[in-house]
């Protein structure tokens, strides 16, 4: 088991502009902040999302720049993209091809290429998409384009949703032949759709280990009976997105999970996500998520909704994920209202006494399927 740090740029509505501002650039430094100690402790990946216009949820719309600033305060964490979004009126597939470069360039080989259609009409139609079916005719078609930019010499293409001249791309990818490919995933059909591609999947869907089982299985399958991947190599992993508070005191780490902010989180998810099925009992907004109890805390770390408590019982939480067959777990570690100083306690606790119980191979699981299949 590999893990990973989630980045969104979460912040909350300040009384005026100028605090509004002010929070708003605080935020971005401790997201790269809390990504340098997360290179020193143990964490493996970094994966900053792409959203536009989506208030207080995510204030990350140009991950690439953050992402590059990462790269040049860091050594070892692969730094990803979580996802960038490959429909051309929001990215142009000549530009992506060009920053996938540009990053696995200033990382020295350390960039993870997830991408996606975007997951919000508020996103797609501020660019001009009309519906999510076009997103999806849109992303099908760049991806594979997008490769082929990266490889040696000139590039045309004359298709449905863009076209472009005969051009040289550059610069050609620092990892040859590419970094790693990641797809957001959500559902059955997108699981099994990343795994017959052969890319890792981001497993964004929501719910406790016992539940992503079926989904990961799903995944698994298709992805063992690959042999014509769409990029050079395949990419074989999981990454499970939860949550992480980590303390030498269980009872002080519950307390902390508890005042979060989590409800009001979650609330701001099916606002703004409306590809995001809502479960029942779930209110419309401006109605939010209450927050939770002391006994929902605990309901939720027993069935590895949430890790939470001592070192030892976060790897009970984390043995959930192993179990399900998830090969990465990837923590919002600031999508809270939890201080940054806080957080990199429960870091840097989690790092000295968990990581080192599942993580034992240094190398990177990208990094290491590549060259098994490439030499």
């Amino acid at each position: 088991m590999e893990f990973g740090i989630f980045h969104s740029g979460h912040i909350l509505t300040q009384e005026n502009d100028e605090a509004q501002a002010k929070l708003e650039h605080t935020r971005l430094m401790d997201e790269v902040e809390i990504g340098v100690t997360g290179d020193k402790v143990g964490f493996k990946y970094s994966w900053f999302t792409e959203h536009h216009f989506l208030e207080e949820y995510s204030h990350v719309s140009a991950s690439e720049v953050i992402l590059s600033y990462l790269a040049g305060r860091t050594e070892r964490i692969h730094l990803g993209s979580g996802i960038w979004n490959l429909t051309p009126p929001v990215n142009p597939p000549a530009r992506t091809a060009e920053r996938v470069a540009m990053l696995d360039h200033v990382s020295e080989g350390r960039f993870e290429w997830g991408v996606g259609r975007g997951s919000s009409s508020t996103e797609y139609q501020g660019f001009g998409i009309p519906d999510s079916d076009t997103t999806k005719a849109m992303a099908d078609e760049v991806l594979p384009q997008v490769l082929e930019m990266m490889k040696p010499g000139r590039y045309s293409y004359d298709g449905e949703c863009f076209s472009m001249p005969e051009r040289m791309v550059l610069p050609k990818p620092y990892t040859l032949p590419h970094p790693p490919i990641w797809m957001a995933c959500g559902s059955p059909a997108t699981f099994e759709k990343a795994g017959k591609m052969g890319v890792g999947a981001l497993c964004f869907a929501m719910g406790s280990p016992s539940k992503l089982r079926p989904l990961i299985e799903t995944y698994k399958e298709a992805v063992a009976d690959c042999d014509n991947p769409i990029g050079g190599y395949v990419n074989n992993n999981v990454a499970a997105v939860s949550r992480l508070f980590c303390f030498e005191d269980g009872d002080r780490a519950r307390e902390v999970a508890a005042n979060a902010g989590s409800g009001y989180y979650q609330s701001l998810v099916f606002k703004w996500l409306d590809s995001v099925v809502k479960p029942e009992g779930v209110p419309t907004w401006p109605e939010i998520l209450p927050e939770p109890t002391p006994d929902e805390i605990r309901k939720a770390v027993e069935l590895g909704v949430l890790v939470a408590g001592t070192p030892d019982e976060c790897a009970v939480g984390v043995q959930q994920y192993v179990d399900a067959g998830a090969d990465q777990i990837i923590f919002g570690l600031l999508n809270n209202n939890v201080p940054l100083e806080i957080v990199q306690e429960s870091a840097e606790t989690f790092g000295a006494h968990v990581i080192p119980n599942f993580d034992k191979n240094p190398v990177h699981s990208t990094t290491l399927q590549r060259e098994e299949q490439l030499g």
